[in-house]
């Protein structure tokens, strides 16, 4: 069935009203750019809820992340079901084991700041892209709200916990339009964790359908999802 995405703009000037007016502290901000300019990679396990709001199921997902500059990654969900996502700079691979199934995209499809890994990553601009507003703290983690300048329908609201002592995002919540949330924690971090090029490469194994989608702009399933 077709979405229809008319009440979009309404609901996001909704959003804006109730929302109290407390800017996020700057000296923060800045402490959060300046260590990921500073990081050049880093592991960690990851714990992923996905809920859907409507029928207020959850899945849970676990596995592991690695990261490397300037924008490469290794996200492999190892629970309920196998999942490998590998981007580097000239594509991305989605491959279900299970299926023996890999779908090839074009990297131009996480260019967008509004996206969960470029949050977890200290990729997206917050001060350019996102009204940081601050949200109190939980656990000894400060928690941010991120309202993007230009909502998308995956993304309408985000909300962040951040390490103040060093800057390190450790968990990431985004909503979307239908108030869905992916929900990622992640555990045993690890910066500057040793990486290498073959950590980020993948070829799909013998007998493996391929979907090549690196031509097409839009994927037929959200990526890292």
């Amino acid at each position: 069935m077709k979405k229809s995405y008319a009440p979009f703009t309404a609901l996001i000037l909704c959003l804006g009203m109730a929302m109290p007016a407390l800017a996020a502290d700057t000296a923060l901000i800045d402490r959060i750019k300046s260590r990921y300019e500073q990081t050049n990679s880093f592991s960690a396990n990851f714990e992923q809820n996905l809920t859907h709001k409507e029928s207020g199921a959850t899945e849970k997902r676990q596995g592991r992340i690695l990261f490397r500059k300037p924008f490469q990654i290794r996200w492999q969900t190892s629970s309920p079901e196998k999942e490998l996502l590998v981007v580097t700079d000239k594509e991305i691979w989605d491959y279900l084991p299970d299926e023996k199934l890999a779908y090839r995209y074009s990297p131009e499809l996480l260019r967008d700041s509004r996206g969960i890994v470029q949050v977890l990553t200290g990729s997206a601009a917050l001060n350019r892209d996102f009204d940081v507003r601050n949200a109190g703290s939980e656990n000894g983690l400060t928690k941010l709200k991120l309202l993007p300048n230009e909502p998308v329908p995956q993304m309408i609201e985000a909300m962040i916990w951040v390490e103040p002592e060093t800057g390190f995002i450790k968990r990431a919540a985004l909503t979307d339009f239908y108030g869905n949330t992916n929900d990622v924690k992640l555990t045993g971090f690890r910066p500057d964790a040793g990486t290498n090029a073959a950590d980020f490469k993948f070829a799909p194994p013998a007998g493996t359908e391929v979907e090549d989608r690196i031509d097409r702009n839009v994927p037929e399933r959200e990526l890292f999802k």
